[in-house]
């Protein structure tokens, strides 16, 4: 992420970092605890928390995102 677009961006992105390392990088983090499957998993880019997708049974990135406030995602697909 440059820093011309933290600058200019949402005020979230300063919060952001793409240098976070994933908590838990087999899966997402309520779904291998509760054994439960997942469709896409997202990375928090605060905190490296690692959830499922809203096309996911269980959606828990965007239940993440509503317990931890933590905005900015990206994918935690392979490639």
């Amino acid at each position: 992420m440059s820093e011309r677009s933290r600058s200019e961006g949402c005020e979230h992105l300063a919060e952001a970092s793409d240098a976070v390392e994933a908590r838990t990088p087999a899966g997402c983090e309520e779904c291998l605890r509760d054994d439960t499957r997942w469709v896409h998993l997202r990375l928090c880019l605060t905190c490296g928390h690692v959830g499922c997708c809203d096309s996911s049974p269980n959606r828990h990135a965007t239940a993440h995102f509503h317990e931890s406030g933590h905005p900015v995602i990206r994918s935690f697909e392979p490639g």
